[in-house]
């Protein structure tokens, strides 16, 4: 009466995860190496190595990623140490901890945040020649 509606099982490797697809790593779970991913990822275990996000890092409260990470957009409620490149805006939460090299398109730290390290934010902007410090040396 229904007929036959199965797919064939060749057919569901061949789905795209949906864009609201969040990739998640739980609390006790040590990631070492590389994650290349198209979706969110939200990390509230620990990831020591190169992780690179097409959408949004959310890294929870119990979360560490210690390494490199580029990515869209990333919400920090946990720790961050090593390198990150944030294309976008990059929001650093109350108790959040971030160390290190930070590129980023927007910035924004809650109070009682720990921000260390060098943050270059938005478009860089060339040098501009000190004309008196180019003359005094002459």
């Amino acid at each position: 009466m229904f007929g036959n509606s199965k797919k064939p099982s060749s057919d569901l490797g061949n789905t795209l995860p949906s864009s609201s697809s969040i990739n998640t790593i739980v609390v006790g779970t040590v990631i070492e190496g590389t994650i290349d991913t198209q979706n969110d990822i939200r990390v509230d275990g620990k990831i020591e190595g190169t992780l690179t996000c097409a959408g949004k890092l959310i890294i929870g409260p119990d979360g560490k990623v210690e390494g490199d990470a580029n990515c869209q957009n990333a919400v920090i409620e946990g720790l961050f140490r090593g390198n990150l490149n944030v294309t976008d805006i990059l929001d650093v939460r109350e108790n959040a901890s971030v160390i290190g090299e930070i590129k980023t398109g927007k910035l924004l730290v809650q109070n009682g945040a720990t921000f260390n390290g060098n943050c270059d934010m938005g478009q860089r902007i060339k040098s501009i020649p000190n004309n008196q410090a180019e003359s005094n040396a002459s």
